[in-house]
């Protein structure tokens, strides 16, 4: 992993207190946090959180309604040229000019960004080969995959070389398969670039790639740390119990156990220490019919259960309280 929080460097992002409001929705709730230059800081957390409204609010897209937040060094409101000169965005959505190829794309962002003449045509070159798309340069967008489109829009974002990089939901829609090579990608412009990477995810194995996380719920922050580490703060197996009658099981494990067990996606989970020791002591003493049981270590599925009391399946919002948070998307699908 790259930078730590204990650089001497000044942190290439700072919030504090930051919060947005959309009426009666809250959208943003206080949030702070600091990230160091040259980390990949991820904000994990499912579709209405807050992520989307936050990564806006620091590309200049939105105001807040109160705190403050500064990217490299620049002020997000007062300073938003600044700003703007300094970062890349990958939206969630594409916004690609599909009748355009794919080095027309790349020229347009460098004229409107005023990459110099003189070095732009060895940085279309180097961020196309980094992605892979070098041979594919004179391809119509319209005609690229999906997992294609996502590369060009990451290698667009790195033309003008920012020095810091925002990933909205950067593989969303994607098979698991062009998820994991566009992961391949982005490690291996953390290598290339030494840049500063801001991503947000609903996706548990992406958040794993980062140096840290913010696990972000209801438009607050309630954990932050290393994956590693916040796996270290449950510090207790998950035991996953399948059975025909879900609520007996559930009743059984209050009862007999003093345990909270939480149902969730067709099975009743619990934690506990030493979850293979437990297990046969589980079937000498629940008393009622179960028809499997699986034992694993914490993961961060685990994290977001512990802090929010269900996992992240659980706490998706629908679209139509997505879009309500993010009128800023709108408004640029309509120009």
């Amino acid at each position: 992993m790259s930078a730590g929080t204990g650089s001497a460097v000044a942190p290439a992002i700072e919030v504090c207190d930051l919060q947005k409001r959309y009426g009666e929705i809250e959208a943003v709730r206080g949030v702070s946090f600091d990230v160091a230059a040259g980390e990949t800081f991820g904000f994990l957390g499912p579709n209405g959180a807050g992520k989307s409204t936050t990564i806006s609010i620091l590309c200049t897209l939105a105001e807040p309604t109160g705190g403050t937040a500064r990217v490299s060094g620049h002020d997000v409101v007062a300073e938003r040229l600044e700003v703007r000169r300094r970062i890349g965005l990958v939206f969630q959505d594409v916004t690609l000019d599909d009748y355009l190829t794919a080095e027309e794309n790349l020229r347009f962002h460098a004229d409107l960004y005023g990459v110099p003449k003189a070095v732009l045509a060895e940085r279309l070159r180097r961020v196309l080969e980094m992605v892979g798309l070098w041979d594919r340069r004179s391809g119509l967008v319209r005609t690229f995959s999906g997992g294609m489109k996502r590369r060009l829009e990451i290698a667009r974002g790195l033309l003008h070389s920012p020095r810091v990089l925002f990933l909205d939901e950067p593989t969303v829609g994607l098979d698991p398969q062009t998820r994991s090579h566009i992961w391949e990608y982005i490690e291996q412009l953390r290598r290339r670039e030494a840049v500063t990477i801001f991503l947000t995810t609903h996706y548990m194995d992406e958040a794993e790639h980062c140096d840290r996380i913010a696990i972000i719920d209801g438009g607050r922050i309630v954990a932050m740390g290393t994956p590693e580490t916040l796996k270290e703060q449950v510090g207790l197996d998950r035991v996953v119990l399948r059975a025909p009658d879900q609520d007996q099981v559930t009743s059984a494990l209050r009862d007999r156990f003093g345990l909270d067990p939480i149902i969730s996606e067709g099975a009743v989970a619990i934690h506990v220490a030493n979850g293979a020791e437990f297990v046969p002591r589980l079937f000498g003493e629940l008393g009622v019919p179960v028809s499997s049981v699986s034992v694993a270590r914490p993961t961060l599925d685990d994290v977001f259960m512990t802090f929010t009391g269900r996992t992240i399946r659980d706490a998706e919002a629908s679209t139509s309280e997505v879009n309500a948070t993010r009128p800023w998307m709108r408004a640029m699908r309509s120009r």
